[in-house]
């Protein structure tokens, strides 16, 4: 959870007047990714330890598989009509899985070609799902992230959303423009919080921008996006079953 104030500090050239909290609802960050491949997917994941949950209908065609790595979430979500290429260079660059089955550290590729890295629980403080994470400045990105959206910095570049982690490693390339959501590969972090529309608010208050204005799925969730200053997609999300009310 996230304790310190930012009050009266100066953010993205804004002074804030009250404290800033982000009210994470778990301790893990979530990712989602993109497929037309999703029997491959589906069987690759099982195959390195991830339970399957259950499966969402997200309507435009496209199915959520949710596979549980502890508490955090992988979501594969299963596009009906064909996606555009997965992208090269992505600053989504390596899903790291902490996976029970595994004994000693592992690198593979999915079968769409996600880098994938498997280890141990606990292995370099990684539970559950961790993301490297290549940025254009380490600098841009760690204020971002901690004062936009309320992670914590446990050694330099290394960002903690609770238990997970998120690795940061410095480029120096300057971004691309944001690709679609909807694209092949790795697409997205999910921040669960207890409160979407107030924690999108200060987001963007902090100098986010803007990639989605929050919406109501259902009587599943509520949800915003925003981007990182690498063009990723960041979504906010206020699930029911997370929370324990209504959205």
């Amino acid at each position: 959870m996230i304790t310190e104030s930012f009050a009266g500090r100066l953010v993205y050239g804004q002074a804030f007047t009250e404290p800033f909290p982000m009210p994470f609802a778990k301790d893990f960050f979530d990712v989602g990714l993109f497929t037309n491949k999703a029997d491959a997917l589906r069987a690759y994941y099982s195959d390195l330890g991830l339970p399957f949950d259950h499966t969402l209908k997200l309507g435009g065609g496209v199915l959520q598989h949710r596979y549980q790595a502890d508490q955090a979430v992988l979501k594969i979500n299963d596009a009906r009509a064909p996606l555009p290429p997965r992208i090269d260079n992505s600053p989504l660059a390596e899903l790291i899985i902490a996976s029970p089955k595994c004994t000693v550290p592992t690198t593979g590729v999915d079968p769409d070609g996600t880098p994938v890295r498997v280890v141990p629980p606990g292995h370099e403080g990684v539970e559950g799902l961790a993301m490297r994470l290549k940025v254009a400045s380490l600098q841009t990105s760690r204020q971002f992230y901690m004062e936009a959206l309320g992670l914590n910095e446990v050694s330099p570049g290394v960002m903690a959303c609770g238990r997970s982690l998120l690795l940061l490693e410095e480029t120096g390339i300057p971004p691309q423009p944001a690709a679609p959501l909807a694209t092949l590969g790795l697409r997205y972090l999910t921040l669960q919080v207890s409160d979407c529309d107030a924690s999108y608010a200060k987001a963007l208050q902090a100098g986010a921008t803007s990639g989605r204005a929050p919406e109501t799925l259902g009587n599943t969730a509520r949800i915003a996006f925003v981007f990182d200053p690498d063009g990723v997609w960041i979504e906010i999300s206020e699930r029911a079953s997370v929370t324990g009310k209504a959205v």
